[in-house]
């Protein structure tokens, strides 16, 4: 298969980008900081982004969705990167959706995947429980208890946690906190007794949240997939939102370079338009390559994740990985070209380094990737 988009990917892209470039400029996301809106995006944003069709990429068409693949989704999250939008995408028709439309029960999907296309209905999974992601490491307990389950423990960094309907918990039904079986998926309504919520706005002005679970009480019908398989269920669906957030972060570094290369054409200095400077000409050439040699091998991922569902595909991880260190050179290098106006906060290439350092970090950083990519080799 050609490593290139085809032409109905082609559309899509340049469609979800010309929306957002209208509807949701940088100056968005600056309104919401400055602000200190308790939201963290735009409801209306939201809803048109779901008119679009855009929040039922992955949603099978029986409920109301698309249905097309981790490749489209991975065009959307480019557009997102690019612009920087603050949406619930990520959270609610990347992992939400994917989890719910590929385990769930026929209750389950024909309750939440209509509402989640429509726009209607946010989730937000809650796994880590500490600062680094260790997907694998669950400790907060899920208790068999008079046909149902009582929850106790803690999550943190829940994106868009404090705005979901829906909290997907990562809990534990047996074995102990590192043991890979015994790993069990809930469906949490946001507002059930026992449940604390704190919101917490990241250094790009994201959302996330800290969630702590006391008793809380589930009745069986809240299982996600099946008890203890949950591990499995995790693999492939993180997989396929790390491959998004490659995405993303191409779509940064892409918008930071062309931010970059245009900056260098006007700006003058000694007489001279600073992109006529070799030494700048070099490190601009080389940030293009990097660049493109990155999209080349995060498409790829997603193709293959698309050919073979089931199975885990380490280039997801070399991907991701790679896109971490390709837009973190880029937005460095931009700020750097730009010179002391790219350190004020007046300037928006700023907004693009702190997303990439969230962005990086979150579902694995580099380290953490590099580690499973060669793991999944066999070294």
């Amino acid at each position: 298969m050609a490593i290139v988009l085809n032409q109905t990917q082609e559309m899509l892209r340049d469609s979800a980008l010309a929306f957002l470039r209208e509807s949701a400029p940088v100056a968005m996301l600056r309104k919401l900081r400055d602000t200190r809106d308790e939201t963290g995006f735009s409801i209306q944003l939201w809803k048109d982004f779901a008119g679009l069709g855009f929040a039922g990429v992955l949603i099978p068409e029986q409920y109301g969705g698309s249905e097309l693949g981790v490749v489209e989704a991975g065009v959307l999250m480019e557009a997102l990167g690019r612009t920087l939008a603050p949406t619930p995408f990520f959270s609610t028709a990347l992992l939400g959706a994917s989890l719910i439309s590929r385990f769930g029960s026929e209750a389950q999907k024909a309750k939440l995947l209509p509402a989640i296309a429509a726009g209607k209905h946010l989730t937000a999974l809650a796994i880590d429980e500490s600062a680094a992601h260790r997907p694998e490491r669950q400790a907060l307990r899920g208790a068999q208890q008079d046909g149902g389950y009582v929850l106790n423990g803690a999550k943190v960094f829940v994106v868009d946690g404090h705005i979901a309907d829906t909290l997907i918990v990562v809990g534990r039904t047996s074995g102990d906190t590192a043991d890979p079986d015994g790993i069990t998926l809930f469906l949490v309504p946001r507002g059930s007794d026992g449940v604390d919520i704190e919101r917490t706005v990241m250094a790009d002005a994201r959302n996330a949240a800290r969630v702590r679970f006391r008793d809380v009480r589930v009745d069986a019908g809240a299982v996600l997939g099946r008890v203890g398989g949950g591990a499995a269920m995790l693999d492939q669906v993180l997989d396929i939102a790390r491959a998004a957030l490659a995405s993303e972060l191409v779509g940064i570094a892409d918008e930071a370079f062309e931010r970059t290369l245009q900056y260098l054409k006007e700006r003058r200095q000694f007489g001279k338009i600073i992109g006529e400077f070799q030494a700048l000409q070099h490190r601009a050439a080389h940030l293009f390559s990097e660049i493109e040699i990155t999209r080349a091998a995060v498409l790829r991922s997603q193709q293959l994740l698309d050919e073979n569902p089931a199975q885990p595909v380490a280039l997801v991880s070399a991907a991701k990985a790679r896109a971490g260190s390709t837009a973190t050179l880029a937005v460095q290098e931009g700020v750097q070209m730009h010179g002391g106006i790219g350190m004020t906060d007046e300037f928006e290439i700023g907004f693009y380094m702190k997303r990439a350092c969230a962005a990086q970090t979150l579902l694995g950083d580099t380290h953490f990737h590099a580690h499973r990519w060669a793991t999944l080799r066999g070294y």
